[in-house]
C-alpha cells in the first residue's frame, strides 16, 4: 500500500503535530511527512501534491471538494504571541501594511479586522511603499515572536479577533483532497494526540527551538490551543463569511 502524503507547517507552533506524527510509529510508518511552510502547505494540498494538510483556514474559500478530517488545529486561546502587526504607529494611524507571502489567513485577518473592526483603510501590498510613513507588517510563526521587540506596538491578531468577535481564532486545520478510510483518520488523530499530550516530554528531547524570552511549554501550552472544538468552528465559519467582504 503506498504511503499517504501529508504536508505540515514547520513552525513552532505545529512542533507537538510533528512530534507525534515522527514518534508514533504505528501511523509514522503509514505516512511520508513533509515540512513547509503554510502557504507551501496549501499549495501541495490544492495541486495534489500531498494528500492531506495543516492548510491556513483562507485556503478553505478556495477549495470545492475537501474534507477537515481532524479534532486538532492550530489556534488560540486569546492572545497567540505568533501572529502580529508589527509598527512604529498605532493603528488608527497605519496608512500601508505591508502582508507576510507565507499566511493567506493572516493577511485577510488582517484585512477583516482593518474594515469590520478596527474601521481604517490602509492600502495593503506585498512590497515595502516608497513612502514608508505610517507603516506596519503583517509578522507570522517564529520570526513574528522574534520580531515583536523591534515595534513600539504589536497588535497580536488572535486578541483583536476574540475582541471583534468574543471567538478563539483558528489559523489552521487538517485538511483531506480525498476520501481516506476511517480507520486511518482515527489513528493520524491519535498521532495528533500523543504529540499535544506530550509537549513537555518534546521539549525535553534535544529540542531544536530556542527563542529568547519565550518560555516554550507555556507558548505550546496556553497560548496555542489545539482543540477544533464548537468555538473555533463557529469561529471559522464568521471568519470564511467575513472573507467574502473584502
Amino acid at each position: 500500500m503506498s504511503k499517504i502524503k501529508v504536508s505540515c507547517v514547520s513552525f513552532l507552533n505545529s512542533q507537538p503535530f510533528v512530534y507525534g506524527l515522527q514518534k508514533f510509529t504505528e501511523l509514522n510508518k503509514l505516512i511520508d511527512l513533509s515540512l513547509d511552510v503554510p502557504a507551501i502547505c496549501a499549495d501541495k494540498l490544492m495541486h495534489n501534491e500531498v494528500d492531506i494538510g495543516l492548510v491556513p483556514v483562507a485556503t478553505l474559500a478556495n477549495m470545492d471538494d475537501y474534507e477537515i478530517i481532524s479534532n486538532y488545529c492550530i489556534g488560540a486561546n486569546k492572545i497567540v504571541l505568533s501572529v502580529l502587526l508589527l509598527s512604529n504607529y498605532p493603528i488608527k494611524q497605519i496608512q500601508h501594511i505591508l502582508l507576510d507571502d507565507h499566511s493567506r489567513t493572516s493577511n485577510n485577518l488582517t484585512k477583516i479586522l482593518a474594515k469590520h473592526y478596527w474601521k481604517t483603510s490602509p492600502q495593503f501590498s506585498f512590497s515595502m511603499p516608497e513612502d514608508s510613513a505610517y507603516f506596519a507588517k503583517v509578522s507570522i510563526g517564529d520570526k513574528a515572536i522574534n520580531e515583536r521587540g523591534k515595534f513600539k506596538f504589536a497588535f497580536d491578531l488572535a486578541e483583536e479577533w476574540y475582541n471583534f468577535k468574543q471567538k478563539k481564532f483558528v489559523f489552521a486545520c487538517w485538511v483531506a483532497n480525498k476520501k481516506l478510510q476511517e480507520d486511518f483518520i482515527q489513528l493520524f488523530n491519535k498521532g495528533l494526540q500523543y504529540g499535544i499530550e506530550n509537549i513537555e516530554q518534546m521539549i525535553n528531547e534535544n529540542f531544536a527551538y530556542k527563542i529568547d524570552n519565550l518560555d516554550l511549554k507555556d507558548y505550546l501550552e496556553n497560548n496555542i490551543n489545539y482543540n477544533f472544538d464548537k468555538e473555533k468552528q463557529e469561529s471559522l465559519k464568521m471568519y470564511l463569511t467575513l472573507m467574502k467582504s473584502i
